[in-house]
């Protein structure tokens, strides 16, 4: 379907961490979207392909949302945490994934 080839190895990192929340739960339950937390600098055609490849899904569509981190106080010291880039992967009606089994 896709002329793009992607790196297996870039595509292999490309999602961090799967977001589990009670927002993303809700997401999860209303619109078949899985929520990813992925790269800074991650597409969305790339996201779709790694989603695709890891859990071999069919992917309706992706959004994807900046957020970015906010400053805090450690101790004496400000810091500030990461920014985060998540993905909103909605898969095609009757596709599913399993992340219960997967070490995140």
């Amino acid at each position: 379907m896709s002329a793009q080839k992607f790196d297996e190895g870039r595509l292999m990192q490309v999602l961090v961490a799967p977001i589990i929340s009670e927002k993303a739960t809700m997401v999860a339950e209303k619109n078949n979207a899985v929520t990813f937390k992925v790269l800074q600098d991650a597409t969305k055609p790339e996201i779709k392909a790694a989603v695709e490849l890891m859990f071999k899904v069919t992917v309706k569509g992706i959004s994807v949302v900046n957020t970015k981190g906010k400053t805090k106080r450690f101790g004496r010291s400000m810091g500030r945490r990461d920014n985060v880039r998540k993905a909103y992967v909605t898969l095609m009606p009757g596709q599913e994934l399993n992340l219960s089994g997967e070490a995140a």
